[in-house]
């Protein structure tokens, strides 16, 4: 004990603990030194080889365009004005850490959409705060990991599944109708679109991804509502930049709610994966082949349960719950923000909504009752029109963002050099006055077979493009016909205002959050157009 006492005397006397302290501060300063003069190198050497790209005004060399960028009406406009400028690319630094190349021009975005998945990757500052919540899946993975799920999964999107969904749209489309023709029982009424659309959607995916009926838009659901909330808390997530570090973001109040909220999705997933792998195990033993079974048509979780891969290795059922709520994240609120934008549309112009509903009404002649089927969605030429006007004008999401392993040259050459930040513009593409005439005028006509064969390739890019393009369009498209058909058929539409706050002078002011929303809401005015029936809109 006396010696001990004899080597720790010395280093705890204050001498010799400002000499340690000292040592340690010394140590620190130098990290935090070789970490600056490596951050400060980095960015020197991708500012020298992103020069061969235009550079929109930045407030400094070290700070760059450092909350230039903004989710807001103002940061649209300013995209607006990036394009009219640069015409098709520009780079652009958020301080030291950060280097971009934005994109908005088809010659530009193709030779990145199109680059081989094997070279590909998802970056962490857009993709990394939805890990948590969706862990490793087909969205966030990269190289074999994802080439291998992909082709797992892209049997759950055949169009021989699709068609089993139609009538899942129509049930949930018409439970939605039910709610409005009651609110406007008494006369028009009006409704905040994305409040409505939004629970119809998460209905409806419930309904394909599990086979379950969570009645979400008739009474409360904690799963949907969870499902909600995180979605919310990624947002305020991304606009707080201390809250981008794990070690500090899971201390707030926030983070604790998104484990929370978190807890009660991968819950009620978990039980369904593995309360259906029971099933298939029990059927197996019995003799019986699921996948052909007859009692019930197969949903998500079905079929990515049974899909194999070359060596007859399966999903694993952590695999299992990260597709399947991606599949729940990625579908409900793009799909609500599509619809809800192509019925803003089409109220804004009576010529085009009244000619959509023409032909559903030619399609519903001599039927007893209004459903929109698997068949009729190519008989909808002008209606799909509509939708991919809608689709351009307001993308639900407005960029995408890719890094890659190696350089990439671009026309007139420039080259992206590898790891650098690739930012598609998909608003900035579909808004290219050297793309599209009036750009910012709604015409469905430009979508018409005589326009579409002169038309970049990648001129119109909502659902990306590519190899990593989202492998859930199709599904998407097919809920959007049937949604918007049904609608136009039972509502003459015009647009509205929030009555709590009046007619706006200024008109509706976009909001680019995970998905285009509406500042405010999205609000419409209804008017039904035939009498309400509760055996119409009676559930399946």
């Amino acid at each position: 004990m006396s010696l001990l006492w004899g080597v720790l005397s010395p280093v705890l006397s204050w001498t010799g603990l400002c000499r340690v302290l000292l040592v340690l501060g010394t140590g620190l300063g130098a990290v935090v030194v070789a970490w600056t003069a490596r951050l400060l190198v980095r960015h020197a050497w991708y500012t020298h080889r992103l020069s061969c790209f235009s550079k929109p005004h930045a407030n400094s060399w070290l700070l760059g365009h450092l909350g230039q960028m903004q989710s807001t009406e103002e940061g649209l406009l300013q995209v607006d004005d990036l394009v009219r400028t640069y015409k098709h690319s520009c780079s652009w630094f958020i301080g030291p850490f950060y280097h971009f190349v934005r994109l908005f021009h088809p010659d530009y975005v193709k030779p990145l959409l199109m680059a081989p998945a094997s070279v590909t990757m998802k970056d962490e500052l857009i993709y990394g705060h939805l890990r948590p919540w969706l862990g490793q899946s087909l969205l966030l993975s990269n190289g074999e990991e994802w080439s291998r799920k992909r082709r797992l999964l892209t049997p759950a999107f055949h169009f021989d599944i699709l068609k089993n969904y139609v009538a899942k749209f129509n049930t949930s489309t018409n439970t939605m109708h039910d709610k409005w023709c009651r609110l406007a029982a008494k006369g028009p009424t009006t409704i905040e679109t994305f409040d409505h659309v939004t629970l119809m959607t998460l209905d409806s995916l419930l309904k394909c991804a599990f086979s379950y009926n969570s009645n979400c838009q008739r009474s409360t659901s904690e799963y949907v509502s969870a499902v909600v909330e995180l979605s919310d808390l990624v947002i305020d997530r991304r606009q707080k930049i201390l809250h981008h570090w794990d070690w500090f973001y899971w201390k707030t109040q926030q983070g604790k709610r998104f484990r929370k909220a978190l807890g009660v999705v991968h819950r009620f997933t978990r039980e369904v994966v593995q309360k259906r792998r029971a099933l298939i195990g029990q059927q197996a033993k019995t003799g019986t082949d699921f996948s052909t079974a007859p009692q019930r048509k197969k949903d998500f979780v079905d079929i990515i349960l049974l899909s194999k891969d070359e060596d007859g290795r399966g999903l694993t059922d952590e695999e299992i719950q990260a597709e399947a709520n991606t599949f729940m994240f990625a579908g409900h609120d793009t799909t609500a923000s599509a619809i809800c934008w192509t019925l803003y549309n089409l109220a804004r112009h009576d010529h085009y909504q009244e000619k959509c509903r023409q032909e559903v009404m030619d399609l519903m002649l001599g039927r007893d009752r209004h459903e929109i089927e698997w068949e009729d969605l190519s008989n909808l030429p002008f209606t799909t029109m509509c939708i991919r006007e809608s689709l351009r004008l307001h993308a639900p999401v407005q960029a995408v963002t890719r890094t890659y392993t190696q350089d990439m040259a671009l026309p007139g050459h420039r080259t992206v050099p590898k790891g650098a930040i690739c930012l598609v513009s998909i608003y900035g593409t579909h808004h290219n006055p050297a793309v599209w005439t009036s750009p910012h005028e709604f015409n469905p006509l430009r979508f018409g077979p005589e326009y579409t064969a002169e038309r970049a390739s990648h001129a119109f890019i909502p659902f990306s493009s590519g190899p990593r393009n989202c492998i859930g369009q199709k599904f998407a498209l097919a809920e959007l016909r049937v949604v918007v058909a049904l609608t136009l058929l039972r509502f003459g539409l015009t647009p509205g205002a929030n009555p709590e706050l009046g007619t706006s002078s200024g008109g509706v002011r976009r909001l680019p959050q995970l998905v285009l929303r509406a500042e405010g809401g999205l609000w419409l005015q209804l008017e039904p157009l035939i009498p309400h029936s509760p055996e119409e809109f009676q559930d399946e």
